[in-house]
């Protein structure tokens, strides 16, 4: 058997004032607007608006707002376990809002709503324990903080693509050296076939191909080829 929840308190507020449009105006307003439920009646137009509901489908947290032509009439439900302080303070935030939608075509009494609103403002924040200001206090401190780290973090975004920028420029400046170099190793057979007869010349007409082609960094196969070839060409002999 499932367990009976516990239903919301119910409270009603009522401010005077003076319908200075038509009933049928206010409800052409605010039927336009989808998170309202808008009956009109001969006497009042009702605004309804249903904020949860509970498992079976029935308005939880709601309220409804009755506007004559003398008078509106708010009927609001509050959460079992919730602040009513809290909760009256968001009602008078909607009626506010509400009777903005329909400005001039309602004329509430300012002074009340407004001493109303002075009291619900009031005992909300008289309200609020030291534990609550504190963690205000600290919502505060992080909220700085945590702009300087979105700031920061921009910065270091900034930086990061530059240094991205500056990699890929030092690693095509990299790829031409690199080539560079490359060429400057790889020489023609005219160049190699003088450099092999300098070093005949210094090392008493002989050659060691490791040793030559070390010190040139120049592969051992090519060292051969071009050996080959200066032989084929009579340029030097072997000798036995």
């Amino acid at each position: 058997m499932a367990e009976d929840v516990e239903e919301p308190k119910i409270e009603s507020l009522e401010f005077s004032g003076k319908l200075t449009g038509t009933l049928q105006d206010i409800n052409a307003k605010l039927s336009q607007m989808p998170y309202y439920n808008v009956r009109l009646t001969d006497a009042f137009v009702e605004i309804a608006k249903v904020e949860s509901r509970n498992v079976q489908k029935d308005p939880f947290l709601f309220y409804i707002v009755k506007i004559s032509n003398d008078s509106a009439n708010v009927t609001y439900s509050i959460a079992p376990g919730t602040s009513d302080t809290m909760r009256r303070a968001v009602i008078i935030k909607d009626l506010a809002a509400l009777l903005s939608a329909i400005n001039g075509e309602f004329q509430i009494d300012e002074v009340k709503f407004y001493q109303y609103l002075d009291s619900s403002i009031e005992k909300l924040v008289s309200g609020l324990s030291q534990s609550y200001s504190v963690l205000f206090n600290k919502f505060d401190a992080l909220s700085a903080e945590y702009r300087e780290l979105k700031k920061l973090a921009g910065e270091l975004s900034v930086s990061n693509r530059n240094l991205t920028i500056q990699t890929s420029q030092l690693g095509d400046e990299n790829k031409k050296l690199s080539e560079q170099l490359k060429s400057l190793q790889t020489y023609s057979d005219e160049a190699l076939m003088a450099m092999v007869e300098d070093w005949i010349e210094v090392h008493n007409n002989s050659i060691d191909v490791g040793e030559f082609s070390k010190t040139y960094k120049v592969p051992e196969p090519r060292v051969e080829q071009i050996l080959n070839k200066m032989v084929s060409m009579n340029y030097i002999e072997l000798r036995g």
